[in-house]
């Protein structure tokens, strides 16, 4: 095992290599290219056995991906932004396939306004598709990430996709210190997979349907397809105690951090929640019981550990770095749809939108965050979601709008 410096990008193309991919269609985009050309430099140079196929467009990426998957080749791919909306088609249809492969998505900002920055908007949106998802926090977790996702996709119980995030630019552009395992026990670690078991023959057909008539069929299928996401959170407890075993990192579907005597938890996923964790020991080092819930497993979504984790907390901040227009932020729906009906006192759910289109969220915007949700905790009420936004940044749109000679909109009245 050997550590060096890599960005989540690179991360990402080592965990491809060291998984022993065997086809990589292939459609670049910003902020993900990266992970295609340094792939496409091993294939090149002999380094890796691969073969590398670039399509016309991230619609038919995802075609090519799932229908080599379903013959039992291990297939890896990736995206990003309006890359994986385009694509969208194609997710939940490779997905009812039942086809095990692994995609990364490099998150970034949906147009309109176009932006190259990150937010969580267009892995979110896939939420539904049937990929499982796993989010990631460091480079670190990008590469091991691929592995975990590798032995969750092709579990016997499983055989799904599974989408494996990381944030563009705060992430994958950053170069930090990475364990990459020894191959050999990367092959031990992944030797479980029965290919044969998946391929798709004539003479040995599976409980998989790509056209049926009527609803009886169509909702046993689909039906099918929403317990085998379910058999994910145990599969994946039990791949992440076999990597904690061969590699000595572990992982759990949620990861707390200071959450034990915690009265104030921090909910968010994604690089951010690397702040979050700053913020908690400077609210402890205040005097503040403070921690952080982060889910690393999104779907399938592991309700009760997350209930578990929060329970007899006073007060819950989830800060979404995504926004469903005219809802709110989508994790914080989730968690608040977790902790209803909850026996006993529930804690006060308060809702911020931060991040959006790479905005970064400050320290003093933490502090003020958990002022806010313990306020909220006194008036026993939790308030409305709310853009975390200020007020030298509203200043900053109307010299704009001047200069412009625009008219502000009729939505910037809630200030």
């Amino acid at each position: 095992m050997k550590r060096i410096l890599l960005t989540g990008n690179n991360a990402a193309a080592w965990g491809a290599r060291l998984a022993g991919v065997e086809y990589v269609p292939a459609f670049p985009i910003t902020p993900q290219t990266e992970i295609i050309e340094t792939l496409a430099y091993w294939i090149d140079s002999g380094e890796i056995d691969c073969r590398m196929t670039t399509l016309e467009s991230e619609h038919s990426m995802i075609t090519a991906a799932g229908a080599a998957a379903a013959t039992g080749v291990r297939v890896f791919t990736a995206t990003s932004s309006q890359g994986l909306l385009y694509g969208m088609e194609m997710l939940y249809t490779v997905a009812g396939w039942r086809a095990p492969f692994v995609m990364v998505n490099v998150s970034r900002g949906l147009s309109s306004p176009i932006t190259l920055e990150p937010d969580h908007n267009d892995i979110l949106a896939a939420r539904d598709s049937g990929f499982l998802q796993i989010h990631c926090a460091t480079c670190q977790e990008v590469l091991d990430g691929i592995l975990l996702a590798y032995r969750l996709a092709e579990h016997e119980k499983v055989r799904l996709p599974v989408l494996v995030n990381m944030d563009g630019f705060y992430l994958s552009f950053t170069r930090e210190p990475v364990e990459i395992p020894d191959a050999a026990a990367v092959r031990r670690f992944l030797s479980g997979y029965d290919a044969e078991n998946i391929r798709f023959r004539a003479g040995a057909p599976l409980s998989e349907a790509v056209a049926v008539l009527g609803g009886t069929l169509y909702s046993y299928f689909r039906y099918e397809m929403h317990l085998a996401a379910l058999n994910g959170l145990k599969a994946f407890g039990e791949i992440a105690a076999d990597f904690a075993a061969i590699f000595g990192r572990e992982y759990r579907d949620v990861e707390g951090y200071r959450t034990d005597d915690a009265e104030l938890v921090f909910v968010m996923i994604g690089s951010f929640a690397t702040k979050a964790k700053e913020a908690v020991d400077r609210l402890r080092d205040a005097g503040i019981p403070a921690g952080l819930v982060r889910p690393i497993l999104l779907r399938p979504f592991p309700r009760e550990r997350i209930r578990n984790m929060l329970a007899g907390k006073k007060g819950v901040a989830v800060i979404d770095q995504n926004l469903s227009l005219g809802m709110g932020g989508i994790l914080h729906a989730e968690i608040s749809s977790a902790l209803y009906g909850v026996a006993g006192s529930q804690p006060i759910v308060a809702g911020f939108i931060g991040g959006l289109g790479g905005r970064d969220i400050s320290a003093e915007e933490f502090y003020q965050m958990a002022n806010e949700t313990l306020q909220a905790v006194e008036e026993g009420h939790a308030p409305p979601p709310r853009l975390l936004f200020a007020r030298e940044e509203l200043a900053e749109v109307r010299r704009m709008q001047q200069i412009a000679g625009v008219t502000r909109n009729a939505g910037e009245s809630h200030e």
